[in-house]
């Protein structure tokens, strides 16, 4: 009972915009130069993508939390979750500054988020933490390819997604490195078309 609650407060809470960072926002070290209309636009519509993948995360990370039968690796599922919700708020933040909306879908992505990792759970704790491994790799090459989109002086965007990078490495390798079982070509393929269609309708909506 204790877990359903936890993760009912987990749902709310993302879902309506009230989760707080346990680390500061990372900060610029200069004052970044004022963007044009299209700069904030694009800005902005990349930062909704990357807010959405942190609404995903936090719904993946609790139906696995919810799934484990193992104290420890729902342990680590909660370590890694925590810093997703400093992605979280740092994203919400700088959606914010920016003038721009979250996804107006974001109870979808949650809930088929929150389904997928359940089901990744139910597998077994290998098969989860795979589906763990591939899904923080892929978060990883997305966070790179907006860092070569963002505008050049948006240092104000770039120094969160660098921060937000690196993380969703390190939360890749401790899933590897907790006995993730490699997860079938097909699956991979799937999990990555999924990811595409999301993001390009959260680019929008």
């Amino acid at each position: 009972m204790d877990s359903l609650l936890i993760a009912a407060d987990t749902a709310l809470r993302t879902l309506s915009g009230a989760s707080h960072a346990a680390r500061a926002c990372p900060r610029s070290p200069i004052e970044p130069p004022a963007l044009s209309e299209e700069e904030r636009a694009l800005a902005g519509a990349l930062m909704r993508v990357n807010h959405v993948g942190e609404v995903c995360a936090q719904a993946l990370y609790s139906a696995q939390s919810l799934a484990t039968h193992d104290e420890g690796l729902r342990r680590q599922f909660e370590r890694a979750a925590r810093e997703e919700t400093d992605h979280l708020a740092w994203t919400q933040q700088r959606l914010a500054e920016l003038g721009a909306r979250p996804s107006l879908l974001n109870p979808l992505w949650y809930g088929g988020a929150f389904a997928i990792g359940l089901l990744a759970g139910r597998a077994g704790d290998a098969v989860s933490l795979g589906f763990l491994v591939e899904t923080e790799r892929q978060v990883e090459r997305h966070l790179e390819g907006h860092l070569q989109r963002l505008p050049a002086h948006d240092t104000a965007s770039r120094v969160i997604v660098d921060q937000m990078r690196d993380d969703e490495a390190r939360h890749a390798d401790d899933a590897a490195a907790a006995g993730a079982a490699p997860l079938p070509a097909p699956l991979r393929w799937a999990m990555r078309a999924a990811a595409r269609l999301m993001t390009a309708t959260a680019h929008r909506i």
